[in-house]
């Protein structure tokens, strides 16, 4: 039951938001009031979580549609336990981010907001298809709301875009849905057996590469990225992302074992294609939110890289850069908004000088930085190497295209801190724009802390993410790929 509450507690929250008739100040204070308690109730759900297990923890499975063997089935191994934590870390320092922004009709907004977490923790908990596609059909209802009605000029451009993409990939993603489940005689993902269909394999994973995205099904990325609230955009780049995230690892790789080995160049090509391309168009944007919007791109080719080189090393990688690409993506958008509260813009041309007189901004900034460059001895560092190693099996030019997005990175992430912070100070940059003050440190600090926690110990995630510490044979067992 205790999965069905951390995906319930949001949506009960929303449905009070939207109906209590209270002021801005006592809305969002609920709003913020529900994100916390989701936060101990998954802190409390850790206490007695068994990452060895080979069923899912905190299970729950009730009969839907008996003939058409539906369930509403959710539960938790590893690595969706960390995929849902992250989404509720980032959940509630997004509520309090749009609390701190007095954005307008808080009702709406907050309840949006609370109805997204919900749907994304639905998205990762799935045990069975259907449940899968209503909660990733539900996230994306308050996404085109959120960036439609709050978003920037160009909200309504950025949601077309967005919500042709997507429907496209879903439409895809149903009729894959369909087609297994009835030739299996359910939608269970734990009864279901493999499928030889290629077509099936390949409505799949366009769905996930919208989402990612990857490169050729990217055109959505910049523009929502721009337009949207800063903090829907630390959630598109840090959590609806990994919803591909999850679909790769938990219905793909088990579930069609032959058409992963038929594809699997081609989807490293375009992961390895993303990877680099990202980063070079991170390198010549003109903008904070270009920078992150495009290395959130690379960096989703790097985590695909370490999923479809199917041992330990890229899907322990791949989930640990995904919760670290989680919280510093989902950071680095909260502070640019807060840079752009104060310049009124995040072009570079307009910033510099912002270090001056500003320690705790420029702190931020340089440690969100340093994260960003992967440097030696940080969790993204550990991440990106095991991935690296991990794709190495299956080519060194992967690998190697891999190292070169590295040294990218670190390009576009020093022309991101010097355009900041460094420099001539810009038109933008007022004298009287202060530092940061403590509600905006509250929400921030909590996910520097959590990298620096990963950076000690990146094991607790790499080790406690599959069964018996081997991914490469718990999904073997499920599929028959195995390890390399």
């Amino acid at each position: 039951m205790l999965t069905t509450a951390l995906i319930v507690v949001p949506f009960a929250g929303a449905i009070l938001v939207w109906v209590l008739p209270l002021s801005r100040e006592s809305t969002s204070g609920l709003a913020l009031l529900v994100a916390l308690a989701e936060v101990g109730l998954w802190l409390g759900s850790a206490r007695n979580f068994d990452f060895g297990s080979e069923v899912p923890q905190y299970a729950t499975t009730q009969q839907w549609f008996d003939e058409l063997g539906i369930s509403y089935a959710v539960g938790l191994y590893g690595f969706q336990f960390w995929l849902v934590g992250l989404t509720i870390v980032v959940g509630a320092c997004v509520v309090g981010y749009a609390s701190w922004a007095e954005r307008e009709r808080p009702r709406a907004y907050f309840g949006l907001l609370l109805f997204l977490v919900g749907s994304l923790v639905g998205v990762f908990a799935a045990q069975d298809l259907i449940v899968f596609y209503v909660f990733f059909e539900a996230m994306l209802i308050p996404i085109y709301v959120l960036v439609g009605v709050w978003g920037g000029p160009q909200r309504v451009k950025a949601t077309v875009t967005f919500v042709i993409y997507t429907m496209v990939g879903s439409l895809l993603m149903l009729a894959s849905i369909i087609v297994l489940g009835i030739s299996q005689g359910t939608f269970s993902l734990a009864e279901m057996g493999t499928s030889t269909n290629d077509w099936v394999f390949l409505g799949f994973l366009a769905a996930f590469a919208v989402k990612a995205p990857l490169l050729p099904f990217h055109g959505w990325l910049r523009i929502a990225y721009t337009e949207a609230p800063p903090e829907v955009s630390a959630i598109l780049s840090g959590l609806v992302s990994k919803a591909a995230v999850f679909g790769l690892v938990w219905i793909v790789l088990p579930h069609f074992p032959e058409p992963v080995e038929d594809f699997r160049t081609l989807v490293l090509v375009l992961a390895a294609a993303t990877l680099a391309y990202g980063s070079v168009l991170a390198f010549r944007q003109p903008d904070i939110r270009g920078v992150l919007a495009y290395s959130s791109m690379g960096q989703m080719g790097l985590i695909v890289l370490g999923i479809f080189a199917v041992n330990d090393l890229g899907l322990d990688g791949a989930v640990l850069h995904s919760v670290n690409h989680g919280l510093v993506s989902a950071g680095f958008f909260l502070l640019a908004g807060m840079i752009e509260a104060r310049a009124g813009t995040g072009v570079f041309s307009e910033l510099g000088g912002m270090a001056k007189g500003r320690p705790y901004l420029a702190t931020l900034v340089m440690i969100l930085g340093m994260f960003t460059l992967a440097v030696p001895g940080s969790t993204n560092f550990a991440a990106e190497f095991a991935i690296l190693a991990g794709v190495f099996d299956r080519g060194w030019g992967y690998a190697a295209i891999g190292v070169l997005a590295m040294v990218l990175a670190a390009l576009y992430a020093l022309r991101l801190i010097s355009a900041i912070l460094h420099e001539r100070r810009g038109s933008a940059v007022r004298e009287d724009a202060g530092d940061l003050v403590g509600g905006e440190l509250i929400l921030l600090v909590p996910l520097v802390a959590i990298l620096a926690v990963l950076t000690a110990w990146p094991a607790g995630i790499t080790e406690r993410s599959f069964p018996a510490d081997e991914p490469a044979a718990f999904i073997g067992s499920q599929e028959g790929i195995g390890t390399p």
